[in-house]
């Protein structure tokens, strides 16, 4: 191999190295647990989650499972967080029903009639699970927040067997 074709080749390795340290933190792989979101995201399966992907009504997110209530004990994951760092927390998988300026659903978000406002308020979302009689979402506790979401799923696959 000649000095040019090894220098391409470092080259190219050295950028696909690169490219893999970016995705490492701008793709997360999370397992599902529970049934909220059946029958679409079924126990066990296993979705991608982009870090900083888009979050708009429809979409499904994945955010970190607060303690009690709505009581996170630890502060948010860095966007630039390590996959092991990322993999020790709780998480659950939900669909954006509301983002902030978009009226707030009282009429399927029994949890909102408290509030005044008939818009979802800024840094706030309305998450809904797709099995409503299996899930912990804002129709027990209202509005959930932006920082605590991990990302946007953009694939996911069955678990194998």
């Amino acid at each position: 191999m000649t000095p040019r074709a090894r220098r391409a080749v470092s080259a190219a390795g050295l950028g696909l190295a690169g490219i893999a340290v970016l995705l490492r933190h701008t793709v997360v792989r999370v397992t599902v647990r529970g049934i909220s979101m059946a029958p679409v995201y079924e126990d066990g399966a296993r979705v991608l989650v982009h870090r900083g992907g888009r979050i708009a009504v429809g979409r499904v997110v994945v955010l970190e499972r607060p303690g009690r209530g709505t009581d996170w004990p630890l502060p948010s994951v860095d966007r630039a967080a390590s996959p092991r760092a990322v993999a020790a927390r709780r998480w659950i998988i939900k669909r954006v029903a509301a983002v902030p300026g978009d009226p707030a659903p009282l009429d399927r978000v029994p949890a909102l009639a408290c509030c005044a406002d008939p818009v979802v308020p800024p840094g706030r979302l309305v998450l809904l699970g797709d099995n409503p009689t299996n899930s912990y979402d804002s129709r027990h506790v209202g509005y959930f927040p932006v920082e605590r979401v991990l990302g946007t799923v953009v694939r996911f696959r069955f678990r194998p067997g």
